[in-house]
């Protein structure tokens, strides 16, 4: 089992930055993608950027030039630094990890319990 600990949420006014990381342990094998997505109330869980193991990117138009994901493969650990925030940006963010438990193993999708991001204007 694959367990994710969110953290970097929080309350910041317009323009300002945070930086959220979340941080996979248990029995890990292999991670082959990380992400976050978000989901404010009343609107659909969206994702805002996800990113390979081998580095690609792939970012929500919405957040492209604010945001930019990472990871840190020793440690199993994805960021997501947030600039220029925008009260719509205010919504639960949730990591997201494709987990293949073996070399032969189906890939499992693992989820964050979420960190709030609140944006004032």
């Amino acid at each position: 089992q694959v367990q994710l600990v969110e953290s970097g949420g929080g309350l910041v006014q317009a323009g300002g930055s945070l930086r959220l990381s979340c941080a996979a342990s248990g029995r890990i094998f292999s991670i082959d993608a990380m992400g976050w997505y978000r989901q404010a109330p009343g609107k659909q869980r969206e994702l805002v950027a996800t990113i390979t193991s081998s580095g690609v990117t792939n970012y929500a138009d919405s957040v492209k030039g604010r945001f930019t994901i990472s990871r840190d493969n020793v440690n199993n650990t994805v960021y997501l630094q947030m600039n220029s925030l925008k009260p719509e940006d205010t919504a639960v963010y949730r990591c997201n990890v494709r987990h293949r438990p073996a070399g032969w193993g189906f890939p499992a999708f693992y989820w964050g319990q979420g960190t709030q991001v609140t944006v004032s204007s």
